[in-house]
C-alpha cells in the first residue's frame, strides 16, 4: 500500500520559478495598492490623456471594414510578424535613425515583432543564459530586467555610469577583472538603456556609443558577447537632436541586439514591440517565442503599422513629447524650489523620458522599510521608487539613498503637490537624522 502524501497541497516549483519570487515590480505594485490614497510619483505608466483613442478606433474600423480581410487579421499571425508589417516597422526605424535608404539592406528576417520590448528582453535572456553566466549592466539600471536576469540565475555585474551613461573605462575594468578571474567565457551580454535611461534619465553620449561597442567586441575572445540596447524611451526626446543608436555603429550587425517598444510612445495596452537581432540569434529567439505564443497579437501589429504608414504615429509622438516636456519642466521647477536649500540633495534633469533621479544624503535611506518611505506614504501620502531596486541586490556598493520620480502619470498640479509632499517627508526625516547625529556626537564628548 502506498503511503499518502502528508501535505497534499505541497507543490514542487522549478528553480526558475523560485528565483522569480520576490520581484521588485510585484512588491512595488503591492505598495501602490496598499497606498492607493497617495500621489504616485512611482508609477512608470504613460499619461492616459496622451493615449491615441481616435487613431486606434479609426484603424480598427478600417482594418475590419471588410469581413474577408478582417477575418484574416483576427486569425493567428506568424511568430516573427507578417513580412509586409516588418517592412513598415523597418521604415520607421530608418526614420528614427535618419537613414534615407530606408534600411533596405537590413534583412527582414532579422526583425521580430514582439509583445512589447519586455518580451524580447526575456526571450534573449532565455536564449543566452544558463545559471552562473554573467551580464554587465549600468549602475543603476532598469530594475525589471534585473529581476529577469536573477530568474535566469545570471550573475549581474554593475558598471559605473555617470551623466553621460555607462563609462567605457569602467566597462573595460569590469571585463579585465572577469578575465583575470578566468571567467570571461561566462560573459554573455552587456545591457544598456541608451536613451533617457530608466531609472536615471541619463543618455549614453554620442562619443561613448561606438566606444562601448568596441570594448564589447574587443573582449569577445572565447565566445561572442552581445550588447543589448534597450531603446524604450528613445522617441521621447524633449531637448537636443536625435543621435545614432549603438546598433547603428555595428557594421557587421553581429553584436548589438536592438529592442524597441511602442508602449511609451503610442500605447502600452496595444503591447507592440520590435527587435532587431544578429542573424545567429534569430532562430533561437524565434523558437523560444514560438513556445510562448507563436506570434504576438496580430491585429495590434496592424494597428501600429497603419499608424506608422499614415504618418499618424509620428504626429502622435510629437504631441506626446510636447505634453511630457511641460510635465518634465514642471517637475524640475518644483524640485528646484523645494529641494535646492537641502544639504546633500541633488537630482538629474533628463533631456527626455519619464523620470527624474534624485540622490539624498547617504544617511537618508529610501527603501521600502526606511523611515522616509514610511513617512512619505503614511503621513505625507506620496510614493516614489526606491533607488536601491535599480542595482543588483547582492552588490555591496549598492547606494541606499536614491529615488526615481516619474512625471508620466500625474498632471502638472499632481506633480507639484507630490513633490511638495515628498519634500515635507524628506525635511522631517533629515531633521530627525541630524538631531540624532548631534545627540550621538554630544553623548560621545567627554564631560568637563
Amino acid at each position: 500500500m502506498i503511503a499518502p502524501v502528508k501535505d497534499g497541497n505541497q507543490t514542487q516549483l522549478s528553480d526558475h520559478a523560485q528565483r522569480s519570487a520576490h520581484q521588485a515590480i510585484g512588491f512595488l505594485m503591492q505598495q501602490g495598492v496598499e497606498n492607493a490614497d497617495c500621489i504616485s510619483l512611482a508609477a512608470g505608466l504613460v499619461d492616459e490623456d496622451s493615449l491615441p483613442v481616435k487613431i486606434v478606433r479609426d484603424a480598427v474600423a478600417e482594418l475590419l471594414s471588410s469581413p474577408e480581410s478582417g477575418r484574416k487579421l483576427l486569425q493567428y499571425g506568424i511568430t516573427p510578424g507578417p513580412e509586409p508589417l516588418r517592412r513598415i516597422f523597418r521604415s520607421n526605424l530608418a526614420r528614427i535613425e535618419q537613414r534615407d535608404d530606408g534600411l533596405e539592406d537590413l534583412p527582414l528576417s532579422q526583425l521580430m515583432l514582439t509583445t512589447g520590448s519586455q518580451q524580447l528582453l526575456s526571450l534573449v535572456t532565455q536564449a543566452l543564459f544558463n545559471p552562473g553566466d554573467i551580464c554587465l549592466v549600468a549602475a543603476p539600471t532598469y530594475f525589471v530586467y534585473i529581476d529577469v536576469l536573477q530568474a535566469a540565475g545570471a550573475e549581474i555585474v554593475p558598471v559605473i555610469a555617470d551623466a553621460e551613461g555607462m563609462r567605457p573605462d569602467s566597462l573595460s575594468a569590469a571585463f579585465e577583472r572577469i578575465q583575470a578571474e578566468g571567467r570571461l567565457d561566462r560573459v554573455r551580454l552587456v545591457y544598456i538603456v541608451s536613451d533617457f535611461d530608466n531609472p536615471s534619465g541619463v543618455s549614453v553620449s554620442a562619443e561613448r556609443r561606438p566606444e562601448l561597442l568596441r570594448i564589447v567586441q574587443q573582449f569577445s575572445l572565447h565566445n561572442r558577447i552581445f550588447l543589448l540596447e534597450d531603446c524604450a524611451y528613445r522617441e521621447l526626446r524633449y531637448d537636443g537632436e536625435m543621435i545614432p543608436s549603438i546598433w547603428s555603429y555595428d557594421a557587421s550587425r553581429e553584436t548589438v541586439i536592438l529592442a524597441q517598444t511602442f508602449s511609451k510612445s503610442f500605447s502600452p495596452g496595444v503591447r507592440v514591440g520590435m527587435g532587431v537581432l544578429p542573424q545567429c540569434l534569430v532562430k533561437a529567439v524565434s523558437d523560444l517565442k514560438g513556445n510562448d505564443d507563436f506570434g504576438s497579437a496580430h491585429l495590434n501589429q496592424h494597428i501600429v503599422a497603419r499608424a506608422i504608414r499614415t504618418g499618424e504615429y509620428a504626429e502622435h509622438v510629437r504631441r506626446v513629447c510636447e505634453s511630457y516636456r511641460r510635465k518634465r519642466d514642471a517637475m524640475v521647477a518644483i524640485v528646484e524650489h523645494e529641494f535646492s536649500g537641502m544639504p546633500g540633495v541633488s537630482w538629474f534633469t533628463p533631456l527626455g523620458g519619464m523620470y527624474v533621479w534624485m540622490r539624498l544624503p547617504a544617511a537618508i535611506e529610501t527603501g521600502f522599510t526606511s523611515p522616509l518611505f514610511k513617512r512619505a506614504t503614511q503621513v505625507d501620502k506620496v510614493m516614489y521608487v526606491p533607488g536601491e531596486l535599480c542595482y543588483p541586490a547582492d552588490w555591496a556598493g549598492r547606494p541606499r539613498c536614491e529615488m526615481r520620480l516619474s512625471f508620466g502619470v500625474q498632471n502638472v498640479a499632481g506633480i507639484q503637490e507630490g513633490i511638495r509632499r515628498l519634500a515635507s517627508a524628506v525635511r522631517e526625516v533629515l531633521s530627525t537624522t541630524i538631531s540624532m547625529q548631534a545627540g550621538v556626537k554630544s553623548s560621545a564628548e567627554p564631560s568637563r
